[in-house]
């Protein structure tokens, strides 16, 4: 049976658990696109809503699925099942790393049953993300249509889509819990590898194999891609803690490895951990400077030992985790503003962010 993925308690009471890839009989259960890049829908996709104006999920449902798909891998440490989302009608499938890593074999399930095998076309451990091709594609495929993140809101209503325990094409409706929810794990047949994302929670119910699997808004569009669960035990389901990573962030991580098989972070080049600062008054949680990397971009920004950074450009930073993960949101050579805690005094750092490939 394939190792699963363990992910770091973000509470005392929940364990994250990945392995939203489902593993063991149990759960019977390097090409480009033509297009370049991926495209990201601009207008709303026109789905009906209901008579009281909430949304239409049966119609939304009857539009999303066959863009949803299920996969099977095996390797030599046995075989289990993800799902994954079509973005490209050539074959293009975006999915979780830790349901590929290590594959020696892949087959993808679409919604109507027929099955093809596909390969890798590239791998991202640091964010958990992987693009896969079918090897033989139908002239049918129909894409999703990718939305964004950036503009979600808590409550909104969400629904995923997926493969869990084996159980194709399955649909469950929530809302947005909570936004920009720092989730870490490591595992997925990489483990020097830490996965740092600011992750979208959701209360609707996911569960092992649901992972790499899309979710979509009211209007049908992609805007999560679903990675992990908490939970109260390794062996328990959905509670309710659902985290999907944001797909601006797969986006522009997919559009890398389709290009040429990897992907580049930016990084900062500090080693973090979690703490506070007090500066005219108010305290603040934030991400303290536990040592600075030479010739790095926080060394030529001047930032020091004991430094708090609580905020980069627009965005709060709650602790280390925070920020890496909105660190890797950029691109190399983004210029960002830190704003820092230091001797008391509240500060304002600007740095141009620099690139390693898997940095943290």
């Amino acid at each position: 049976m394939k190792r699963p993925r363990t992910w770091l308690a973000i509470t005392a009471a929940a364990v994250l658990a990945a392995g939203l890839a489902s593993g063991g009989t149990a759960a019977l259960l390097q090409n480009t696109s033509p297009s370049g890049t991926l495209t990201q829908a601009d207008a709303p996709v026109t789905v009906p809503v209901s008579a009281d104006g909430s949304p239409d999920w049966e119609a939304v449902a009857a539009q999303v699925r066959p863009s949803v798909v299920a996969i099977t891998f095996s390797s030599s440490a046995g075989s289990g099942a993800g799902s994954g989302v079509i973005i490209d009608s050539s074959g293009l499938i975006l999915t979780n790393n830790h349901v590929v890593a290590d594959a020696q074999s892949l087959t993808v399930t679409l919604s109507d049953g027929r099955i093809f095998e596909a390969r890798i076309v590239g791998t991202d451990p640091t964010t958990d993300l992987a693009v896969i091709e079918l090897t033989d594609p139908p002239e049918d495929l129909e894409a999703a249509t990718l939305g964004t993140s950036d503009d979600l809101a808590v409550g909104e209503s969400v629904m995923a889509v997926g493969n869990p325990l084996g159980l194709d094409s399955t649909v469950t409706t929530g809302i947005v819990s909570a936004l920009d929810r720092p989730v870490s794990a490591t595992g997925g047949g990489q483990a020097q590898d830490a996965v740092v994302t600011n992750a979208i929670q959701i209360d609707a119910a996911v569960n092992p194999g649901n992972s790499g699997g899309p979710l979509f808004d009211a209007n049908g569009r992609v805007i999560g891609i679903t990675s992990s669960i908490a939970t109260l035990s390794e062996s328990s389901g959905s509670i309710g803690l659902g985290f999907a990573i944001p797909v601006d962030l797969a986006t522009n991580v997919a559009d890398q490895l389709i290009a040429d098989g990897t992907a580049e972070h930016a990084y900062l080049g500090v080693s973090l951990t979690d703490g506070t600062a007090t500066a005219d008054g108010v305290t603040r949680t934030g991400a303290s400077v536990a040592q600075v990397g030479d010739g790095t971009p926080a060394a030529d920004a001047g930032l020091q030992e004991g430094d708090v950074i609580v905020q980069i450009d627009d965005h709060a930073v709650s602790g280390a985790e925070s920020l890496t993960g909105w660190v890797r949101t950029y691109n190399s050579g983004d210029t960002v503003t830190l704003t820092v805690i230091r001797g008391g005094d509240s500060i304002e750092v600007e740095t141009t962010l620099a690139s390693r490939e898997a940095a943290s």
